[in-house]
């Protein structure tokens, strides 16, 4: 399905694609407010830049086992998405996938997936509980920025880096534990994280950013 295919088919309310379709391409469907209902074949290998892009009324989405990639703000401003199934095919999510996805509460990145975009969560501000897998190694940029209802958060032990901002305004996280062998955290990394009151940072940190974290919180070594 080509480049702004279906693009700003504002009544359009459900489609069907049909089964031989490899890729979703760039803004094929980006701004079909009224889409609510996508069926996607496992022939589709690709779901690209935008491709779904402020569909403002998609409330849930099955990604197929046959997806390799979900690019950059993919479903981004899918503000009505509630729940989304990324399948174990899928090895990276791009920059800003998922921003502003305001009604999307929880997410399970499976084993295979190895890349997270910078800002991939951002402002997705009533996701309360992310499931990482080990085969991540670092939290980008503003990956979780803004995910202000974010409560249960399990850093996996292969991480090694935190990025800027990565968690700035997550104001419910009251508790994270940074395993050993992160080595450096960026600026602001849990800057406005108000709820959190202590954390112990590990020897293998080598850096620790401006301001990454709140005024009231308890660094222990």
């Amino acid at each position: 399905i080509g480049m702004r295919s279906f693009y700003s088919c504002t009544s359009l309310t459900n489609i069907t694609i049909q089964n031989g379709v490899r890729s979703i391409q760039a803004s094929a469907f980006s701004g079909c407010e009224s889409l609510t209902s996508v069926t996607i074949p496992n022939s589709v290998t690709r779901i690209d830049w935008r491709a779904f892009h402020g569909c403002k009324s998609l409330i849930s989405m099955t990604i197929p086992n046959s997806v390799i990639s979900i690019g950059g703000e993919a479903f981004s401003s899918c503000t009505s998405l509630t729940s989304i199934i990324i399948p174990n095919s899928v090895t990276n999510i791009d920059v800003n996938a998922f921003e502003w996805c305001k009604s999307l509460t929880s997410i399970t990145i499976p084993n295979s997936v190895t890349s997270i975009g910078v800002g991939a969560f951002y402002c997705c501000d009533s996701l309360i509980s992310v499931t990482l897998p080990n085969s991540i190694t670092s939290i980008e940029n503003q990956t979780f920025f803004g995910c202000e209802s974010l409560t249960n958060f399990t850093l996996p032990n292969s991480i090694k880096k935190i990025g800027e901002q990565a968690f700035f305004d997550c104001t419910s996280l009251t508790s994270i534990i940074i395993p050993n062998g992160v080595t450096s955290i960026g600026a602001g990394a849990f800057s406005g994280c108000t709820s959190l009151k202590s954390i112990i940072i590990p020897k293998s940190v080598l850096t620790v950013g401006y301001n990454a974290f709140p005024m009231t919180t308890i660094i222990n070594e």
